[in-house]
């Protein structure tokens, strides 16, 4: 499992996986309250690719790039 250094490698990442074999990925988001830390992950069974935060503005980002993932995932051109 490899955490990625910064956000914007992350979500390139992440969107290169998916694109690749969306049959495959699964994406799960987890908060921590104890150490108030989200914990994003992205897995096709091969590779995994993850991001950790404890800052309050990725929040943000993170609502942004969720959606862009559900769209990709609802949309009919895949």
């Amino acid at each position: 499992m490899v955490f990625a250094k910064s956000w914007e490698d992350f979500e390139i990442a992440a969107e290169n996986m998916y694109i690749a074999n969306p049959c495959q990925c699964r994406f799960t988001l987890k908060y921590t309250h104890q150490k108030t830390a989200v914990v994003l992950k992205l897995t096709d069974n091969a590779k995994c690719v993850q991001f950790k935060t404890e800052v309050l503005s990725d929040l943000k980002r993170i609502e942004k790039f969720t959606g862009n993932l559900m769209w990709l995932m609802a949309s009919k051109e895949q």
